[in-house]
């Protein structure tokens, strides 16, 4: 019974030490952090409820630690009680005994042995390490008491009719909430006619590695308020991602995680888009602005990027060819690498152009690259032909590149959109841990 209510005193010290320490923890980080007030009155409860728990078993270890010393006292007096006699007086002859009167025999003398020491740890009056424990967490308890008011203390109720409007969600907010690795947000909005009624039409984007659709770790959400069919505006986009984000590509890696979602309430009040025409071809020209603009804010954000290429190729034989040749360019390790030295490597772009499997005659390609500092030639009919190496660095060194191929052999064109590579997107990726 002893080692029981022991041990059901220190269950309880420990219980109020663990309890306060992590209730008043919460309280301060909830209240000072987040301001969340009645996050901090369900913890003041739990924290009571401790205190509650912690003089209950206290009491009842108490209650027994006495019921073991009564016990104990009840047996020690027992024992006091076998261990009394009577010792008799000095030894007489038998004759003188039995010569003497009865009333002059020598009474009998109790003797009571000396009672046992009392041990030195029952004497004291007070031992304070033994109630050391119960005083820090005495002192705990002040503490959070003394916290729970001190944070709880300035709030007040607050009239719904008194509380500040809450700004409203902006184009800008959904942008920044849905970005990862991104350096910049990705958003465009936008103003058309349809039929007459003004339309608008909003994009966000979030995409910087493992950039290479169809399948990219890329997502889009495209809201518009013009009214026009759901079958109508499927076919739509469906048409327009395969020349805008499908000629996207930052590493060549793909993900799981490629969306590109459209949304329309009719609002605008327009009739209803139900077929191709002039109203159909606004809204399509709409949309192939902002999915192009977007595309061109993933490809400049690229993971350790620092220039966005724009490979266009004018004059294939067909749209494929077109699409493939300009795909080829942007992907090539090569190339994108002499974009971050700003070296002007014809040979680089030509190379990937003769692995794109596009039908094309290299005899008669040229080549230039473009910038807001100018462009410069740097091949003809498929050979290089003399320039500046000055002005083609300086062309080059700006953040944002075309590199403009003819392959004079047709009427298709197309455009891909890439970024250099860099030490950064080396380190980026090599210091990743899952």
């Amino acid at each position: 019974m002893k080692f029981l209510a022991g041990l059901l005193k220190t269950l309880s010290v420990l219980l109020l030490l663990l309890g306060t320490i992590f209730c008043t923890v919460v309280i301060v980080m909830v209240g000072i952090v987040d301001e969340q007030p009645d996050v901090i009155l369900v913890f003041a409860g739990a924290w009571v409820c401790v205190l509650f728990v912690f003089f209950g078993i206290l009491g009842t270890g108490i209650a027994l630690s006495q019921t073991a010393k009564l016990k104990k006292r009840v047996e020690r007096v027992e024992r006091l009680e076998q261990h009394l006699f009577y010792a008799p007086a000095a030894p007489r002859a038998v004759s003188e005994v039995q010569a003497a009167p009865a009333e002059s025999a020598p009474a009998a003398v109790p003797v009571q042995p000396a009672e046992p020491a009392v041990p030195e740890t029952a004497a004291k009056k007070f031992d304070i390490k033994r109630w050391l424990p119960v005083i820090i967490a005495a002192a705990l308890v002040v503490v959070a008491l003394v916290l729970v008011l001190a944070i709880g203390g300035g709030e007040k109720n607050t009239p719904v009719a008194e509380l500040p409007d809450t700004a409203p969600v902006t184009l800008q907010h959904a942008a920044e909430a849905i970005m990862t690795t991104d350096v910049a947000m990705k958003e465009i909005a936008v103003e058309f006619t349809v039929g007459g009624k003004t339309c608008k039409m909003g994009g966000i984007a979030k995409g910087s590695g493992m950039i290479h659709p169809n399948l990219a770790t890329m997502l889009v959400f495209i809201t518009t308020d013009a009214a026009i069919s759901p079958e109508m505006l499927n076919t739509l986009l469906k048409a327009d991602v395969q020349d805008s984000f499908n000629m996207v590509s930052i590493d060549g890696d793909t993900s799981t995680n490629d969306t590109v979602a459209v949304l329309a309430n009719g609002m605008a009040g327009n009739a209803l888009i139900t077929e191709d025409g002039e109203d159909c071809r606004a809204f399509a020209e709409a949309l192939a602005a902002v999915t192009t603009y977007l595309c061109r804010c993933i490809a400049k954000d690229g993971e350790g990027a620092s220039k966005l290429l724009e490979c266009r190729v004018t004059g294939a034989k067909d749209k494929a060819a077109a699409k493939a040749t300009a795909k080829a360019v942007v992907c090539s390790s090569l190339t994108k690498a002499a974009m971050f030295g700003a070296d002007a490597n014809w040979g680089r772009v030509l190379c990937a152009i003769g692995y794109s499997g596009a039908d094309v005659d290299v005899n008669k390609i040229d080549l230039k690259f473009v910038s807001c500092k100018g462009e410069v030639l740097v091949c003809k009919d498929g050979a290089g032909v003399p320039f500046s190496e000055e002005i083609a660095k300086e062309i080059l060194l700006e953040d944002e590149i075309v590199i403009d191929v003819s392959l004079n052999d047709g009427t298709e064109a197309a455009a891909a959109f890439g970024c250099d590579l860099t030490y950064d997107y080396v380190k980026i990726n090599g210091d990743y841990r899952t």
